[in-house]
Protein backbone atom coordinates (compact mmCIF):
# COMPACT_ATOMS: atom_id res chain seq x y z
CA UNK A 1 0.00 0.00 0.00
CA UNK A 2 1.09 3.54 -0.69
CA UNK A 3 2.33 5.78 2.58
CA UNK A 4 -0.32 9.02 2.67
CA UNK A 5 -0.26 11.56 5.53
CA UNK A 6 -3.35 12.87 6.96
CA UNK A 7 -3.74 16.23 8.09
CA UNK A 8 -6.72 18.45 9.17
CA UNK A 9 -7.31 21.89 9.35
CA UNK A 10 -10.67 22.98 11.55
CA UNK A 11 -12.26 26.32 12.02
CA UNK A 12 -15.94 26.25 12.71
CA UNK A 13 -17.26 29.09 10.23
CA UNK A 14 -14.72 29.71 7.67
CA UNK A 15 -14.30 27.11 4.74
CA UNK A 16 -11.69 28.64 2.68
CA UNK A 17 -9.44 29.66 5.91
CA UNK A 18 -9.56 26.16 6.70
CA UNK A 19 -8.93 24.62 3.24
CA UNK A 20 -5.93 27.32 2.73
CA UNK A 21 -4.62 26.71 6.04
CA UNK A 22 -4.57 23.08 5.19
CA UNK A 23 -3.04 23.29 1.85
CA UNK A 24 -0.22 25.68 3.86
CA UNK A 25 0.77 22.91 6.21
CA UNK A 26 0.66 20.19 3.63
CA UNK A 27 2.67 21.91 0.89
CA UNK A 28 5.17 22.25 3.97
CA UNK A 29 5.25 18.64 4.81
CA UNK A 30 5.99 17.72 0.71
CA UNK A 31 8.75 20.34 0.85
CA UNK A 32 10.53 19.56 4.31
CA UNK A 33 10.01 15.85 4.70
CA UNK A 34 9.51 12.31 2.97
CA UNK A 35 5.94 12.22 3.31
CA UNK A 36 5.33 13.45 -1.00
CA UNK A 37 1.41 12.49 -0.91
CA UNK A 38 -0.42 13.90 1.49
CA UNK A 39 -4.39 14.20 2.20
CA UNK A 40 -5.09 17.52 3.76
CA UNK A 41 -8.78 18.56 5.07
CA UNK A 42 -10.29 21.71 5.62
CA UNK A 43 -12.92 21.20 7.91
CA UNK A 44 -15.84 24.07 9.07
CA UNK A 45 -19.07 23.72 10.82
CA UNK A 46 -19.56 21.72 14.34
CA UNK A 47 -20.65 18.14 14.95
CA UNK A 48 -23.93 18.26 13.39
CA UNK A 49 -23.84 21.16 10.19
CA UNK A 50 -19.80 20.37 9.05
CA UNK A 51 -18.11 20.49 5.78
CA UNK A 52 -15.05 18.26 4.65
CA UNK A 53 -13.05 19.22 2.10
CA UNK A 54 -10.13 16.87 0.96
CA UNK A 55 -6.96 18.44 -0.82
CA UNK A 56 -4.55 16.17 -2.07
CA UNK A 57 -0.85 17.85 -2.19
CA UNK A 58 2.32 16.14 -3.67
CA UNK A 59 5.39 17.47 -5.66
CA UNK A 60 3.10 18.58 -8.90
CA UNK A 61 0.78 20.44 -7.16
CA UNK A 62 -2.47 20.22 -5.64
CA UNK A 63 -6.21 19.28 -6.24
CA UNK A 64 -9.00 20.21 -4.59
CA UNK A 65 -11.37 16.84 -4.22
CA UNK A 66 -15.30 17.15 -3.95
CA UNK A 67 -16.64 17.14 -0.27
CA UNK A 68 -17.03 14.30 1.88
CA UNK A 69 -19.46 13.09 4.89
CA UNK A 70 -16.50 11.64 7.43
CA UNK A 71 -13.33 10.24 6.70
CA UNK A 72 -14.59 6.59 6.05
CA UNK A 73 -12.85 6.54 2.35
CA UNK A 74 -9.55 7.60 4.10
CA UNK A 75 -9.38 4.23 6.25
CA UNK A 76 -6.49 2.01 5.45
CA UNK A 77 -8.67 -0.36 3.52
CA UNK A 78 -10.03 2.49 1.62
CA UNK A 79 -7.38 5.38 0.81
CA UNK A 80 -5.86 3.06 -1.97
CA UNK A 81 -8.91 2.86 -4.28
CA UNK A 82 -9.85 6.73 -2.90
CA UNK A 83 -6.60 7.59 -4.44
CA UNK A 84 -6.82 5.85 -7.66
CA UNK A 85 -10.10 6.95 -8.45
CA UNK A 86 -10.56 10.68 -7.01
CA UNK A 87 -7.22 11.80 -7.79
CA UNK A 88 -5.93 9.14 -10.92
CA UNK A 89 -9.12 9.51 -12.19
CA UNK A 90 -9.22 5.48 -12.85
CA UNK A 91 -12.57 3.72 -13.70
CA UNK A 92 -13.32 1.62 -11.05
CA UNK A 93 -13.19 -2.15 -11.46
CA UNK A 94 -16.41 -2.77 -10.95
CA UNK A 95 -17.80 -0.16 -13.23
CA UNK A 96 -15.46 -1.18 -16.04
CA UNK A 97 -16.75 -5.03 -15.32
CA UNK A 98 -20.25 -3.77 -15.52
CA UNK A 99 -19.40 -1.99 -18.80
CA UNK A 100 -18.35 -4.83 -20.54
CA UNK A 101 -21.44 -6.55 -19.38
CA UNK A 102 -24.10 -4.30 -20.86
CA UNK A 103 -21.39 -3.86 -24.32
CA UNK A 104 -21.84 -7.77 -24.40
CA UNK A 105 -25.78 -7.60 -23.81
CA UNK A 106 -25.68 -5.32 -26.53
CA UNK A 107 -24.12 -7.33 -28.64
CA UNK A 108 -26.56 -10.76 -27.76
CA UNK A 109 -29.23 -8.75 -28.12
CA UNK A 110 -28.67 -8.01 -31.48
CA UNK A 111 -27.40 -11.95 -32.11
CA UNK A 112 -30.66 -13.01 -30.34
CA UNK A 113 -32.63 -11.07 -32.80
CA UNK A 114 -31.48 -11.07 -35.80
CA UNK A 115 -30.56 -14.96 -35.59
CA UNK A 116 -33.34 -16.19 -33.42
CA UNK A 117 -35.82 -13.78 -33.90
CA UNK A 118 -36.64 -13.84 -30.65
CA UNK A 119 -39.13 -11.63 -28.84
CA UNK A 120 -37.98 -9.46 -25.48
CA UNK A 121 -39.19 -11.68 -23.43
CA UNK A 122 -37.72 -14.67 -24.77
CA UNK A 123 -34.33 -13.37 -25.09
CA UNK A 124 -33.59 -13.82 -21.31
CA UNK A 125 -35.29 -17.11 -21.31
CA UNK A 126 -32.71 -18.47 -24.19
CA UNK A 127 -29.66 -17.09 -22.42
CA UNK A 128 -30.82 -18.59 -18.70
CA UNK A 129 -31.55 -22.55 -20.45
CA UNK A 130 -28.15 -22.27 -22.19
CA UNK A 131 -26.26 -20.98 -19.03
CA UNK A 132 -28.14 -24.23 -16.96
CA UNK A 133 -26.99 -26.69 -20.03
CA UNK A 134 -23.31 -25.43 -19.88
CA UNK A 135 -23.04 -26.37 -16.12
CA UNK A 136 -23.38 -29.51 -17.04
CA UNK A 137 -20.22 -30.87 -17.19
CA UNK A 138 -21.18 -33.76 -19.67
CA UNK A 139 -22.49 -31.29 -22.34
CA UNK A 140 -20.62 -30.50 -25.10
CA UNK A 141 -20.79 -27.50 -27.63
CA UNK A 142 -19.10 -29.87 -30.64
CA UNK A 143 -22.29 -32.02 -29.87
CA UNK A 144 -24.57 -28.95 -31.41
CA UNK A 145 -24.57 -30.20 -35.55
CA UNK A 146 -27.50 -29.05 -36.11
CA UNK A 147 -28.91 -32.54 -36.50
CA UNK A 148 -32.73 -32.73 -37.54
CA UNK A 149 -33.47 -35.69 -35.40
CA UNK A 150 -31.89 -35.02 -32.16
CA UNK A 151 -32.11 -30.83 -32.53
CA UNK A 152 -29.63 -28.57 -31.02
CA UNK A 153 -32.31 -27.54 -29.19
CA UNK A 154 -33.29 -30.90 -27.59
CA UNK A 155 -29.69 -31.45 -26.15
CA UNK A 156 -29.58 -28.28 -24.53
CA UNK A 157 -32.76 -28.38 -23.09
CA UNK A 158 -31.71 -32.42 -22.03
CA UNK A 159 -28.59 -31.29 -20.86
CA UNK A 160 -30.15 -28.19 -18.51
CA UNK A 161 -33.11 -30.86 -17.13
CA UNK A 162 -30.40 -33.46 -15.92
CA UNK A 163 -28.19 -30.79 -14.04
CA UNK A 164 -31.87 -29.18 -12.48
CA UNK A 165 -31.78 -33.01 -11.69
CA UNK A 166 -28.18 -33.10 -10.16
CA UNK A 167 -28.60 -29.85 -8.33
CA UNK A 168 -31.49 -31.16 -7.04
CA UNK A 169 -34.15 -28.13 -7.76
CA UNK A 170 -36.90 -28.68 -5.40
CA UNK A 171 -39.87 -29.23 -5.25
CA UNK A 172 -40.37 -31.10 -8.93
CA UNK A 173 -43.21 -28.75 -9.50
CA UNK A 174 -40.90 -25.93 -9.52
CA UNK A 175 -38.92 -27.54 -11.87
CA UNK A 176 -41.57 -28.42 -14.40
CA UNK A 177 -42.57 -24.72 -14.08
CA UNK A 178 -38.72 -23.86 -15.29
CA UNK A 179 -38.59 -26.67 -17.46
CA UNK A 180 -42.06 -25.20 -18.83
CA UNK A 181 -40.80 -21.74 -20.24
CA UNK A 182 -37.53 -23.04 -21.64
CA UNK A 183 -39.50 -25.47 -24.12
CA UNK A 184 -39.17 -22.82 -26.94
CA UNK A 185 -35.11 -24.10 -26.78
CA UNK A 186 -36.79 -27.03 -28.28
CA UNK A 187 -39.93 -25.82 -29.83
CA UNK A 188 -38.09 -22.88 -31.73
CA UNK A 189 -37.57 -24.52 -35.34
CA UNK A 190 -35.62 -21.96 -36.33
CA UNK A 191 -33.09 -22.07 -33.42
CA UNK A 192 -31.78 -25.38 -34.46
CA UNK A 193 -31.61 -24.61 -38.36
CA UNK A 194 -28.39 -24.24 -39.27
CA UNK A 195 -27.62 -20.64 -40.15
CA UNK A 196 -25.40 -20.37 -44.01
CA UNK A 197 -24.33 -16.56 -42.36
CA UNK A 198 -23.11 -18.32 -38.81
CA UNK A 199 -22.41 -21.72 -40.43
CA UNK A 200 -23.40 -23.22 -37.63
CA UNK A 201 -26.95 -23.32 -35.38
CA UNK A 202 -28.41 -20.07 -33.93
CA UNK A 203 -27.49 -22.24 -30.30
CA UNK A 204 -24.59 -23.44 -31.00
CA UNK A 205 -23.53 -19.46 -31.98
CA UNK A 206 -25.36 -18.39 -28.53
CA UNK A 207 -23.91 -21.25 -26.28
CA UNK A 208 -20.15 -20.07 -27.76
CA UNK A 209 -20.80 -16.48 -27.17
CA UNK A 210 -22.29 -17.33 -23.15
CA UNK A 211 -19.53 -19.97 -22.70
CA UNK A 212 -16.50 -17.24 -23.62
CA UNK A 213 -17.74 -13.92 -22.19
CA UNK A 214 -20.56 -14.51 -19.42
CA UNK A 215 -20.53 -17.96 -17.92
CA UNK A 216 -17.58 -17.32 -15.78
CA UNK A 217 -18.30 -14.06 -14.49
CA UNK A 218 -21.39 -15.37 -13.17
CA UNK A 219 -20.21 -18.35 -11.46
CA UNK A 220 -17.38 -16.21 -10.01
CA UNK A 221 -20.26 -15.55 -7.55
CA UNK A 222 -20.70 -11.61 -8.37
CA UNK A 223 -22.95 -9.54 -6.17
CA UNK A 224 -24.19 -8.24 -9.81
CA UNK A 225 -27.31 -9.66 -11.08
CA UNK A 226 -26.30 -10.52 -14.90
CA UNK A 227 -29.49 -11.86 -15.09
CA UNK A 228 -31.37 -9.14 -14.37
CA UNK A 229 -28.96 -6.62 -16.06
CA UNK A 230 -29.31 -8.62 -19.43
CA UNK A 231 -33.20 -8.45 -18.79
CA UNK A 232 -33.57 -4.87 -18.34
CA UNK A 233 -31.53 -4.20 -21.73
CA UNK A 234 -33.07 -6.43 -23.84
CA UNK A 235 -36.24 -4.21 -22.54
CA UNK A 236 -34.52 -1.08 -23.23
CA UNK A 237 -32.72 -2.30 -26.47
CA UNK A 238 -35.97 -2.98 -27.87
CA UNK A 239 -37.14 0.69 -27.05
CA UNK A 240 -39.05 -0.33 -23.92
CA UNK A 241 -38.55 0.64 -19.83
CA UNK A 242 -40.76 -2.44 -18.76
CA UNK A 243 -42.83 0.23 -17.26
CA UNK A 244 -45.73 -0.80 -18.61
CA UNK A 245 -45.94 -4.15 -16.35
CA UNK A 246 -44.62 -2.24 -13.50
CA UNK A 247 -41.18 -3.79 -14.17
CA UNK A 248 -38.29 -1.49 -12.40
CA UNK A 249 -35.26 -3.62 -11.43
CA UNK A 250 -33.23 -2.98 -8.32
CA UNK A 251 -29.47 -1.70 -8.97
CA UNK A 252 -26.71 -3.53 -7.15
CA UNK A 253 -25.86 -1.13 -5.08
CA UNK A 254 -29.06 -0.86 -3.94
CA UNK A 255 -29.50 -4.77 -3.02
CA UNK A 256 -26.52 -4.06 -0.81
CA UNK A 257 -27.34 -1.19 0.83
CA UNK A 258 -30.43 -2.99 2.03
CA UNK A 259 -28.28 -5.31 3.62
CA UNK A 260 -26.45 -3.05 5.14
CA UNK A 261 -29.44 -0.76 6.62
CA UNK A 262 -30.69 -3.61 8.54
CA UNK A 263 -27.50 -4.98 9.61
CA UNK A 264 -28.35 -8.02 7.61
CA UNK A 265 -26.80 -11.50 9.97
CA UNK A 266 -26.23 -14.95 8.91
CA UNK A 267 -29.06 -16.26 11.09
CA UNK A 268 -31.65 -14.19 9.53
CA UNK A 269 -34.56 -15.57 7.02
CA UNK A 270 -34.98 -13.61 3.95
CA UNK A 271 -38.09 -12.96 2.40
CA UNK A 272 -38.71 -11.15 -0.92
CA UNK A 273 -42.38 -11.40 -2.27
CA UNK A 274 -41.66 -9.72 -5.82
CA UNK A 275 -38.52 -11.02 -6.32
CA UNK A 276 -38.35 -10.82 -9.95
CA UNK A 277 -34.58 -11.95 -11.11
CA UNK A 278 -33.92 -12.39 -7.77
CA UNK A 279 -31.31 -8.91 -7.00
CA UNK A 280 -32.34 -9.13 -3.36
CA UNK A 281 -32.10 -12.71 -2.36
CA UNK A 282 -28.67 -12.76 -4.31
CA UNK A 283 -27.52 -9.93 -1.88
CA UNK A 284 -28.87 -10.90 0.73
CA UNK A 285 -26.73 -14.13 -0.06
CA UNK A 286 -23.48 -12.81 -0.03
CA UNK A 287 -24.19 -10.54 2.88
CA UNK A 288 -24.91 -14.17 4.74
CA UNK A 289 -22.34 -16.39 3.75
CA UNK A 290 -19.71 -14.03 4.18
CA UNK A 291 -20.57 -14.17 8.22
CA UNK A 292 -21.14 -17.83 8.08
CA UNK A 293 -18.96 -20.93 8.44
CA UNK A 294 -19.32 -23.74 6.08
CA UNK A 295 -21.87 -25.37 7.44
CA UNK A 296 -24.05 -22.37 8.15
CA UNK A 297 -23.64 -21.49 4.43
CA UNK A 298 -25.58 -24.60 3.38
CA UNK A 299 -28.09 -24.04 5.77
CA UNK A 300 -28.58 -20.28 4.47
CA UNK A 301 -28.76 -21.32 0.63
CA UNK A 302 -31.47 -24.10 1.56
CA UNK A 303 -33.35 -22.54 4.50
CA UNK A 304 -33.03 -19.34 4.29
CA UNK A 305 -33.61 -17.21 1.60
CA UNK A 306 -37.40 -17.11 0.37
CA UNK A 307 -38.90 -15.01 -2.79
CA UNK A 308 -41.90 -15.12 -4.71
CA UNK A 309 -42.45 -13.86 -8.19
CA UNK A 310 -46.39 -13.69 -9.81
CA UNK A 311 -44.21 -13.57 -13.66
CA UNK A 312 -43.42 -16.93 -15.05
CA UNK A 313 -40.60 -15.64 -17.28
CA UNK A 314 -38.99 -14.08 -14.21
CA UNK A 315 -39.56 -16.70 -11.83
CA UNK A 316 -37.15 -19.18 -14.11
CA UNK A 317 -34.59 -16.36 -14.44
CA UNK A 318 -34.61 -15.91 -10.42
CA UNK A 319 -34.38 -19.87 -10.17
CA UNK A 320 -31.81 -19.86 -12.69
CA UNK A 321 -29.93 -17.11 -11.26
CA UNK A 322 -29.88 -19.06 -8.11
CA UNK A 323 -28.90 -22.18 -9.11
CA UNK A 324 -25.79 -20.91 -11.08
CA UNK A 325 -24.79 -19.51 -7.59
CA UNK A 326 -24.55 -22.78 -5.80
CA UNK A 327 -28.83 -22.83 -5.13
CA UNK A 328 -30.71 -25.01 -6.46
CA UNK A 329 -32.97 -25.37 -3.17
CA UNK A 330 -33.91 -21.75 -2.48
CA UNK A 331 -37.15 -21.47 -1.68
CA UNK A 332 -38.32 -19.42 -4.73
CA UNK A 333 -42.22 -19.77 -5.38
CA UNK A 334 -44.46 -18.83 -8.60
CA UNK A 335 -47.04 -17.13 -6.63
CA UNK A 336 -49.16 -13.79 -6.45
CA UNK A 337 -47.86 -12.53 -3.17
CA UNK A 338 -51.32 -10.56 -2.91
CA UNK A 339 -52.99 -13.93 -2.40
CA UNK A 340 -51.23 -15.54 -0.08
CA UNK A 341 -52.10 -16.27 3.23
CA UNK A 342 -50.80 -14.06 6.61
CA UNK A 343 -50.64 -16.64 8.97
CA UNK A 344 -49.05 -19.46 6.54
CA UNK A 345 -45.66 -17.00 5.95
CA UNK A 346 -45.68 -16.32 9.72
CA UNK A 347 -45.49 -20.06 10.37
CA UNK A 348 -42.05 -19.46 8.02
CA UNK A 349 -40.42 -17.01 10.98
CA UNK A 350 -39.05 -14.41 8.51
CA UNK A 351 -37.03 -11.59 10.18
CA UNK A 352 -36.01 -9.32 6.91
CA UNK A 353 -38.10 -8.44 4.34
CA UNK A 354 -36.50 -7.08 1.14
CA UNK A 355 -39.00 -5.27 -1.73
CA UNK A 356 -39.21 -3.16 -4.53
CA UNK A 357 -42.90 -4.05 -5.45
CA UNK A 358 -44.64 -3.38 -9.16
CA UNK A 359 -45.01 0.53 -9.53
CA UNK A 360 -47.90 2.27 -10.76
CA UNK A 361 -50.68 -0.77 -10.71
CA UNK A 362 -53.59 0.75 -9.19
CA UNK A 363 -55.12 3.02 -11.75
CA UNK A 364 -58.68 2.49 -10.51
CA UNK A 365 -61.24 1.00 -7.79
CA UNK A 366 -60.91 -2.31 -9.49
CA UNK A 367 -56.97 -2.16 -8.81
CA UNK A 368 -56.71 -0.01 -5.80
CA UNK A 369 -55.37 -3.00 -3.98
CA UNK A 370 -52.69 -3.12 -6.20
CA UNK A 371 -50.81 0.11 -4.85
CA UNK A 372 -47.45 0.34 -3.20
CA UNK A 373 -48.74 0.77 0.14
CA UNK A 374 -50.48 -2.18 -0.26
CA UNK A 375 -47.64 -4.65 -0.90
CA UNK A 376 -45.94 -3.14 1.79
CA UNK A 377 -48.76 -3.66 4.62
CA UNK A 378 -48.71 -7.46 3.67
CA UNK A 379 -45.25 -7.66 3.44
CA UNK A 380 -44.93 -6.32 7.41
CA UNK A 381 -47.98 -8.34 8.56
CA UNK A 382 -46.73 -11.46 7.00
CA UNK A 383 -43.10 -11.14 9.31
CA UNK A 384 -42.03 -12.69 12.15
CA UNK A 385 -42.47 -10.32 15.29
CA UNK A 386 -39.55 -7.61 15.31
CA UNK A 387 -38.82 -8.34 11.72
CA UNK A 388 -37.04 -5.57 9.78
CA UNK A 389 -38.41 -4.59 6.93
CA UNK A 390 -36.75 -2.47 3.44
CA UNK A 391 -38.66 -1.48 0.70
CA UNK A 392 -37.61 0.72 -2.15
CA UNK A 393 -40.55 3.10 -3.81
CA UNK A 394 -41.78 6.03 -5.45
CA UNK A 395 -41.67 8.84 -3.02
CA UNK A 396 -45.02 9.95 -3.52
CA UNK A 397 -46.01 6.09 -1.90
CA UNK A 398 -45.06 7.66 1.47
CA UNK A 399 -47.13 10.55 1.24
CA UNK A 400 -50.03 9.00 0.06
CA UNK A 401 -51.82 8.97 -3.24
CA UNK A 402 -55.36 8.17 -2.37
CA UNK A 403 -57.80 8.54 0.00
CA UNK A 404 -57.29 4.57 0.57
CA UNK A 405 -53.42 4.84 0.50
CA UNK A 406 -53.84 7.32 3.46
CA UNK A 407 -56.09 4.86 5.70
CA UNK A 408 -53.52 1.89 4.86
CA UNK A 409 -50.97 3.99 6.40
CA UNK A 410 -52.60 4.45 9.51
CA UNK A 411 -53.29 0.87 10.00
CA UNK A 412 -49.53 -0.07 9.15
CA UNK A 413 -48.21 2.37 12.24
CA UNK A 414 -51.07 1.33 14.42
CA UNK A 415 -49.42 -2.25 14.27
CA UNK A 416 -45.47 -1.57 13.01
CA UNK A 417 -43.01 0.88 13.13
CA UNK A 418 -41.04 3.27 10.57
CA UNK A 419 -37.94 3.91 11.50
CA UNK A 420 -37.06 6.27 8.47
CA UNK A 421 -37.23 7.25 4.90
CA UNK A 422 -34.53 7.87 2.45
CA UNK A 423 -34.60 9.87 -0.23
CA UNK A 424 -32.53 8.56 -3.18
CA UNK A 425 -31.26 10.20 -5.85
CA UNK A 426 -33.41 10.47 -8.87
CA UNK A 427 -31.49 8.63 -11.10
CA UNK A 428 -31.68 5.60 -9.26
CA UNK A 429 -33.79 3.86 -11.93
CA UNK A 430 -31.82 5.18 -14.74
CA UNK A 431 -34.04 6.12 -18.17
CA UNK A 432 -37.26 5.53 -15.40
CA UNK A 433 -38.64 8.81 -14.56
CA UNK A 434 -39.24 7.69 -10.85
CA UNK A 435 -38.15 9.92 -7.81
CA UNK A 436 -37.23 6.61 -5.39
CA UNK A 437 -37.15 6.70 -1.58
CA UNK A 438 -36.30 3.60 0.69
CA UNK A 439 -38.75 2.72 3.80
CA UNK A 440 -37.58 1.22 7.09
CA UNK A 441 -39.90 -0.56 9.25
CA UNK A 442 -39.51 -2.81 12.64
CA UNK A 443 -42.78 -5.41 11.99
CA UNK A 444 -44.81 -6.06 14.63
CA UNK A 445 -44.34 -3.15 16.79
CA UNK A 446 -46.80 -0.37 16.99
CA UNK A 447 -45.44 2.73 16.29
CA UNK A 448 -45.23 5.05 19.26
CA UNK A 449 -46.66 8.61 19.40
CA UNK A 450 -43.08 9.85 20.50
CA UNK A 451 -41.06 7.93 18.15
CA UNK A 452 -38.40 10.05 15.80
CA UNK A 453 -38.57 8.70 12.65
CA UNK A 454 -35.43 9.14 11.18
CA UNK A 455 -35.38 11.43 7.39
CA UNK A 456 -32.12 11.34 5.15
CA UNK A 457 -31.82 12.70 2.22
CA UNK A 458 -29.17 10.91 0.29
CA UNK A 459 -30.08 12.14 -3.11
CA UNK A 460 -26.20 13.08 -3.26
CA UNK A 461 -24.87 9.25 -2.85
CA UNK A 462 -21.41 9.70 -4.48
CA UNK A 463 -22.67 7.60 -7.39
CA UNK A 464 -22.10 9.69 -11.05
CA UNK A 465 -24.67 8.63 -13.89
CA UNK A 466 -22.73 7.05 -16.51
CA UNK A 467 -24.17 7.13 -20.16
CA UNK A 468 -26.18 3.82 -21.13
CA UNK A 469 -24.90 3.02 -17.63
CA UNK A 470 -26.81 4.26 -14.95
CA UNK A 471 -25.36 4.77 -11.52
Amino acid sequence: MERYLYLISNTKSLTDFAENGALHYARTIVEKTNFKKIFAFGCSGDEKHHIIKPIYVDEQGYTILQSVENFQNFSAENIDRYYREQVLGETPVETLELEDILKKSGELHEALRNYGQLGDNEKPLVVSAILLALCNEDFKIETLTGDDKNTDGNKIFTALSYYMDKVEVTPSTKKEKVLAQFNLIKDRTILSQIDQRLQKTPLKYFTEYLQKNILATIKANSTEDILGRFYGEFIRFSGGDGQTLGVVLTPAHITELFCDLIELKSADRVFDPCCGTGGFLIAAMHKMISQADADQQESIKKNQLYGLEIREDMFSIATTNMILRGDGKSNLENFDFLKQNIETLREKKLTAGFMNPPYSQAKGKDTAHLSEIHFIKHLLDSLADGGRCVVIVPQSTMVGKSKEDKKVKEQILKTHTLEGVITLNKNTFYGIGTNPCIAVFTAHKPHAKNKYCKFVNFEDDGFVVSKHIGL
